[in-house]
């Protein structure tokens, strides 16, 4: 299950399928150092998403993963 405290280096490497879904998103953290150490919610965060928008993000990603 991923959640808005999984780094997103994590996340790209356990679920591969992700990587297409954030950079639809706008999130190009994917090959960013910040991958390494940054959540994902701090990282959309960062792009200007709003809570709501967020947990609307890693639903879908849940979705994605299933």
């Amino acid at each position: 299950m991923i959640t808005k405290n999984m780094i997103i280096g994590e996340c790209i490497s356990r679920y591969p399928e992700t990587a297409d879904y954030l950079m639809k998103m706008g999130f190009h953290c994917i090959g960013c150092f910040a991958a390494g150490f940054e959540t994902l919610e701090q990282g959309l965060k960062s792009h200007g998403k709003s809570k709501e928008e967020i947990e609307k993000i890693i639903k879908d990603l849940n979705k994605l993963i299933k």
